[in-house]
C-alpha cells in the first residue's frame, strides 16, 4: 500500500479521526490569554459597503464549464464490514434492491463480498436545500479574486481575537493570519470564506469568543476532540472542497446534517454555494442549517466583513473549451516509473480527484529518499518549495491564483529546487520521498490547478502526460492511464506490463 492518506504530515489521520499531528499546541501570544473569554463579542466591520442581507438567485454561469446533469441520485461510499451481505446493505443503507447495488458497483455475483471492499450507495431523501447562491465560485476557491488580498493586514485591522492568536504547527509558531494563509494555499479555498466562517461561528475576527467551546473549537467541529485553529480550518476547508468538487463532478450532492438528516442540494446552484452549505450542514441540525444558509446567516456575516460578493466575481472561472498545456511525464527520458495511484484527491479526500501517484524503481515499499529525479513536466517558475511541496507556475506571472499551476508533493528537501527558479521542461525538481505527507513508500504525487481550482484528472480537461490520459476507477487511487492501445493500471506493485511507464521527457541539466 503506497498511499491511502492525505498529503501533509499525519493531518489526514485526524481528518479520518484516526490520529492527530504531533507538536501542535496553541501558543497564544503574550498579549493574549487563552483563558480569557469575553461574554459580548464586538463588531468592528471594515467593509466599504453597507452590510445588508443580499443574496444572488442562482443563474447559469455564462460560457464556463457547465455543471453536469445528474444521471442518478447522489452517491455515498460504504466499506464492507464482517458479516455484511449485499441484501442487508441494500435494505439498511439505501432502501434499494440488490440488483441496483450490483449494477452501480459492477458486481456480477452478490455472494462475493470482501471485508474492506468499498461500495457505492445511492442516497435518497425527501429534503432539499434552498435555491440561494451564497458566493460565486471565484470567491470560494483561492483564485484570481485573491491575487492582491492581504490576509495579515485585514486581520490586524479587525483587531479581534484572531489578530492575537498563534499556534505551533510542526515545530513552527504561526500567527492566526498565517494559519488562514496556509490553509487557503494548500487546500485551495478562499481566505475570505474561511474568515467569514470564523466570524460567523465564533466572532474570532472582529471580537472575542464568548465561551470556552468557541475558544477551543472556533468552527464548531468537536469530533475527535481536535481543538486549535489549524485543525479547525483544515477540517472546514476539506468539507468545503467536498461539496464544491463533488457537485461539479456529479451535478448533485447530499448533505449530512448534524441531526443525521440527508438533504439534497438544490438543482441549479453553483459549486461554491454547495461547498459552503456543506460545511455549515455538518455543524447544524435542519432548523439551524436553514438559517445559516439563508440571507441572515453566513451571507450577512460575509457582507458585514467584505461587502457585496458580486464585486469579487470572476466568471467564468474555468472557461468552456479550456485546454491543458502540453505536459510530459515528470521523470527523465528512458526511465521506467510505476503508476502507484490512480486519480485521487489532490489535497485530502474532499478535493477533486486531480492527482496521480508515480513510484520510482529504486525504492520499493519504504520511505528512503529515491536517487531518481522528478523533473519538470513543462517550463515554469517555482512559486513555493517547502514541506515536500513544489508549486510550478506555468504562465510565470508569479501568482499561484492565476492560470495553470503544477503541484508536486513528496519531494525531499535534499537537492529540491529552490523558490524562484525558472525551470525548462525536463529540469530537475527533486527526489521522490515520503516528505510532506503521510505515505508508506516514496513516490511523486502530481496534480494541476487552473485559476486556483483543482482540475480533475479525468474530466472535461483530462490530465494527459506524454499522451497518457488519466481514467477514474470506482474509488480513489484505483483507475488507469491509457495511450492509444496501451493501458497501465494503478497498482501497489512494480510490474512493467501492469503499471510501468517509460518516459519521453529529455532531462535538462
Amino acid at each position: 500500500m503506497l498511499k491511502k492518506w492525505g498529503p501533509i504530515a499525519l493531518f489526514a489521520l485526524w481528518l479520518t479521526a484516526c490520529g492527530r499531528l504531533p507538536d501542535m499546541q496553541p501558543a497564544i501570544s503574550p498579549t493574549s490569554s487563552q483563558s480569557s473569554v469575553s461574554s459580548s463579542p464586538r463588531s468592528t466591520s471594515q467593509s466599504t459597503e453597507s452590510p445588508r442581507p443580499r443574496g444572488v438567485e442562482a443563474t447559469q454561469q455564462g460560457s464556463g464549464v457547465p455543471i453536469p446533469t445528474p444521471s442518478g441520485p447522489p452517491i455515498d461510499l460504504y466499506v464492507v464490514q464482517p458479516g455484511d451481505t449485499l441484501s442487508a446493505i441494500a435494505y439498511e443503507r439505501c432502501g434499494c434492491d440488490v440488483e441496483e447495488l450490483m449494477a452501480l458497483n459492477q458486481i456480477s455475483d452478490a455472494t462475493l463480498l470482501q471485508v474492506g471492499q468499498r461500495l457505492r450507495i445511492p442516497v435518497r431523501t425527501k429534503y432539499t436545500g434552498p435555491m440561494l447562491q451564497l458566493l460565486p465560485d471565484s470567491e470560494v476557491v483561492y483564485g484570481p479574486a485573491y491575487r492582491n488580498f492581504d490576509i495579515a493586514s485585514f486581520v490586524k485591522k479587525q483587531g479581534g481575537y484572531l489578530a492575537r492568536y498563534s499556534e505551533r504547527v510542526n515545530g513552527q509558531v504561526r500567527t492566526g493570519a498565517e494559519l488562514v494563509q496556509l490553509i487557503a494555499q494548500t487546500f485551495g479555498v478562499g481566505p475570505r470564506v474561511l474568515l467569514t466562517l470564523l466570524e460567523y461561528q465564533s466572532s474570532w475576527v472582529t471580537g472575542e469568543p464568548n465561551s470556552q467551546q468557541k475558544l477551543n473549537f472556533p468552527l464548531s467541529h468537536g469530533h475527535g476532540g481536535q481543538s486549535g485553529l489549524y485543525f479547525q480550518l483544515g477540517w472546514a476547508a476539506n468539507r468545503i472542497n467536498e461539496g464544491y468538487y463533488t457537485y461539479k463532478r456529479d451535478g448533485t450532492f447530499a448533505f449530512r446534517l448534524l441531526d443525521r438528516k440527508r438533504v439534497l442540494a438544490a438543482q441549479g446552484l453553483n459549486a461554491g454555494t454547495v461547498g459552503i452549505q456543506n460545511v455549515l450542514a455538518l455543524t447544524n441540525g435542519w432548523e439551524d442549517w436553514q438559517k445559516a444558509v439563508d440571507y441572515s446567516g453566513f451571507l450577512r456575516t460575509y457582507e458585514t466583513l467584505f461587502g457585496d460578493p458580486r464585486r469579487y466575481a470572476i466568471e467564468p472561472l474555468i472557461p468552456e473549451g479550456l485546454e491543458q498545456p502540453v505536459l510530459y511525464l515528470p521523470w527523465p527520458e528512458g526511465r521506467t516509473w510505476y503508476l502507484s495511484g490512480g486519480p485521487h484527491g489532490a489535497w485530502f479526500s474532499g478535493s477533486a480527484w486531480a492527482a496521480l501517484d508515480f513510484a520510482p524503481p529504486d525504492v520499493v515499499g519504504h520511505c528512503a529518499i529515491s536517487q531518481e529525479w522528478a523533473t519538470a513536466a513543462a517550463p515554469g517558475l517555482v512559486l513555493r518549495s517547502e514541506d515536500g511541496q513544489v508549486w510550478i507556475d506555468l504562465d510565470e506571472d508569479g501568482y499561484e491564483q492565476t492560470g495553470w499551476v503544477l503541484f508536486y508533493l513528496h519531494i525531499a528537501s535534499l537537492d529540491r529546487v529552490s523558490t524562484g527558479t525558472k525551470l525548462a521542461r525536463g529540469s530537475r525538481v527533486g527526489h521522490p520521498s515520503c516528505e510532506g505527507g503521510a505515505a508508506e513508500s516514496s513516490h511523486l504525487h502530481i496534480a494541476r490547478r487552473y485559476n486556483g481550482e483543482w482540475i480533475a484528472a479525468d474530466g472535461p480537461i483530462s490530465l494527459v502526460l506524454s499522451g497518457w490520459r488519466a481514467v477514474n476507477g470506482l474509488a480513489e487511487y484505483e483507475g488507469k492511464v491509457v495511450k492509444d492501445d496501451q493501458v497501465r493500471h494503478a497498482c501497489e506493485c512494480w510490474e512493467t506490463e501492469v503499471n510501468g511507464i517509460v518516459s519521453d521527457n529529455p532531462e535538462t541539466l
